[in-house]
């Protein structure tokens, strides 16, 4: 993408776009400064995913079309934010280069001096749930979002390095606080997104003189409130002695005591991380109706998840489906010892790399009845050929699979599919380029040629996550109907 500007007055004869950045790369972001004649803006050597890791950032003169960088390492510089008065420009630096996981710092330079400074560390290390919204209105603070453990938080920070959480997400029950946030121009109000497991998503203003928010949108008020389980958050120690955060949803009226049929939901990324979102929100697997119908269901967050700090994020380098299948396991054993979960009656699912743990899982134990494998990554060294993000893997194995090919066979699904025994249903997008619909075709057709009981879906024009809403509903649907026919 190239940066244009257009007229915005009506009446002009002429509202030709123009130009203004004319190197050829890729415009990922940008913003204006306050006195509208400059620029500054993030790009990219060319517009494919992997290249974030690649990121500048350059400052544009709009009237001399002069061109400033302002940074242009061996890392990623991204996310730049002029400040209000116009002496700084804030952006966040990675500390590794060609690493998805790694940990981000904030730093702000002073225009006049080229002089920069590098904050503190934040609490997640400014991961892959950290955005960094902007300058208060007076230029003395950074402003942003994080995840911290299963909650989101808007939080500030002083040029000094003082941090401090805005708001008061812990009150009242609407507890993540901080999702799809914005700054305004003016930097004295943040708007955002609230939610609780019980409470669907509105829309609140933070007023950042006095931290008091207010509620500006009603859209969830007027819709059905049916019965939703319960959610909690547990803690359980993995084999390791590692402490694990996951979220247990409880059936509809559930009763103290009784064993009833658990569902293992595992998120992808596996940067990614379960928050305490609605439960009764749209999405590929549907909590709300899974409750309705009887079942637990656990989301663990193991390690690899961002919210735990750099440390956490990276612990699962040269060790997908090592300690991050321990991690999950113990999860499933801590229901299980809860008196919740009928260890007889047991299903596992996840999207992409939710579906490679999932169909890593199924190829260790026997332990689940059913499994549901979404858009999985399950042949590491065809992945890493095929995927549009080459870096990904080496980053994370320490070399590109013809280098170490053993960790990648060793840490394929696809090296353990003949131990596979567990009836599953995979699923996956015919225009996936994340994660190749190849990937999906070498589990089924494995599974197939075993004569293990499966069933494998493929949506047209779907890329890595479905889009269309009737594809969205049927995604949902399947992984009901799967489960019930294989655990009821």
């Amino acid at each position: 993408d190239y940066l244009w500007i257009v007229p915005a007055d009506r009446d002009a004869p002429k509202r030709e776009p123009q130009r203004v950045f004319k190197r050829e790369v890729h415009v990922a972001q940008f913003q204006w400064s306050g006195d509208s004649k400059k620029i500054v803006l993030e790009h990219w050597p060319s517009p494919e995913p992997d290249y974030w890791l690649q990121s500048d950032i350059s400052e544009l003169e709009l009237e001399s079309g002069d061109v400033r960088v302002v940074a242009d390492d061996e890392v990623s510089e991204r996310s730049p934010r002029y400040s209000l008065d116009g002496k700084c420009v804030a952006f966040v630096r990675s500390s590794h280069a060609n690493n998805w996981a790694g940990e981000g710092r904030l730093v702000v330079m002073d225009l006049a001096s080229g002089k920069r400074g590098t904050l503190p560390v934040t609490q997640d290390e400014f991961g892959r749930g950290s955005n960094l919204l902007g300058f208060s209105a007076d230029s003395r603070r950074l402003l942003f979002t994080e995840t911290r453990g299963t909650r989101n938080v808007l939080m500030s920070m002083t040029l000094e390095g003082q941090q401090d959480v805005l708001g008061h997400p812990h009150s009242g029950t609407l507890s993540n606080y901080g999702r799809g946030s914005r700054l305004n121009q003016t930097g004295s109000h943040i708007g955002f997104v609230r939610e609780s497991f019980m409470e669907a998503a509105e829309t609140h203003v933070l007023k950042l003189s006095d931290g008091t928010v207010r509620r500006v949108s009603s859209q969830q008020s007027n819709l059905p409130k049916p019965a939703l389980g319960r959610t909690e958050l547990i803690q359980w120690t993995s084999k390791d002695g590692l402490e694990i955060d996951g979220l247990l949803t409880y059936p509809v009226g559930y009763s103290q005591g009784s064993r009833v049929p658990l569902v293992l939901v595992i998120h992808g990324g596996p940067m990614g991380v379960f928050t305490q979102t609605f439960i009764g929100a749209r999405g590929l697997y549907p909590l709300a109706t899974f409750a309705a119908r009887g079942y637990a269901v656990l989301r663990p967050n193991p390690r690899g998840s961002s919210g735990y700090g750099k440390k956490f994020r990276m612990s699962n380098f040269n060790d997908w489906g090592g300690g991050d299948y321990e991690d999950i396991m113990a999860g499933v054993d801590k229901v299980i010892d809860m008196g919740v979960a009928d260890p007889k009656r047991m299903a596992v699912m996840g999207w992409s790399y939710g579906g490679f743990m999932t169909s890593w899982v199924i190829g260790q134990t026997d332990r689940f009845q059913a499994a549901c494998v979404g858009a999985a990554v399950t042949n590491l060294w065809s992945f890493t050929g095929t995927s549009d993000i080459l870096d990904f893997l080496p980053g994370y194995f320490d070399g590109e699979p013809w280098e170490v090919f053993d960790a990648y066979r060793k840490h394929s699904p696809m090296s353990y599919v003949q131990n596979v025994k567990t009836p599953t249903l995979v699923l996956h997008g015919e225009q996936d380029l994340r994660v190749p619909v190849s990937q999906g075709y070498e589990f089924y057709n494995a599974l197939r040629r075993r004569d293990i009981e499966s069933k494998m879906v493929v949506y047209p024009r779907t890329p890595h996550g479905p889009r269309e809403p009737k594809f969205l509903l049927d995604v949902a649907k399947r992984h009901v109907q799967w489960i019930e026919e294989h655990l009821k």
